[in-house]
């Protein structure tokens, strides 16, 4: 069964993301957690328009959704369609990802992995 993005996005919760990033974040690794942090404190910020949000929140539904194309629990490659649609959605929204997003995200990630 193939789901449509709208669909993913609609599994996007703030619980269901930071439960994700909380349980995985020494198996997903900083490169995968820097663009869904930048993206989610984006998508957070009253500046951001709803078609970035939009773009945001399917990405970071389908990073939080437990069926994958590439499951997370595969070693080595298990985040990397996860990082691929992050990475897609930072470029999308990119105009729209302020300095302090990257500040919150970079200090998020201090924080757990120092």
């Amino acid at each position: 069964m193939k789901m449509s993005e709208n669909q993913i996005g609609d599994q996007y919760s703030d619980e269901g993301f930071w439960g994700k990033v909380k349980n995985y974040a020494k198996a997903a690794g900083e490169s995968v957690l820097e663009p869904a942090l930048k993206l989610y404190y984006a998508a957070n910020d009253g500046d951001t328009p709803a078609w970035a949000k939009t773009t945001i929140f399917g990405a970071l539904g389908y990073f939080i959704f437990p069926i994958d194309v590439i499951p997370d629990i595969a070693p080595v490659v298990g985040y990397t369609d996860d990082l691929g649609v992050l990475a897609a959605a930072v470029a999308a929204t990119a105009v729209h990802i302020k300095n302090e997003h990257t500040e919150k995200a970079k200090a998020t990630l201090t924080q757990w992995f120092s």
